[in-house]
């Protein structure tokens, strides 16, 4: 079975780019930049060189058990 990334919804991705994350989380680009730089070594964060990707379930996780970001 050959999947395309582009061809998968956001919400089946298990990874995100900072952009994707912003649209399907509707956190603003600074503050997700922001908690990412406060928190490098969080289990919701993937580097991959220099990129970062955020693992969505782990993020959803995240958020549910925070009261504010």
């Amino acid at each position: 079975m050959d999947i395309e990334k582009d061809n998968l919804a956001i919400n089946e991705k298990y990874n995100l780019t900072i952009k994707e994350a912003v649209k399907y989380f509707n956190i603003g680009e600074k503050n997700l930049r922001r908690l990412v730089s406060d928190n490098p070594n969080a289990d919701y964060i993937l580097m991959v060189g220099n990129k970062i990707l955020i693992k969505r379930k782990i993020f959803e996780q995240f958020i549910d058990e925070t009261g504010s970001i």
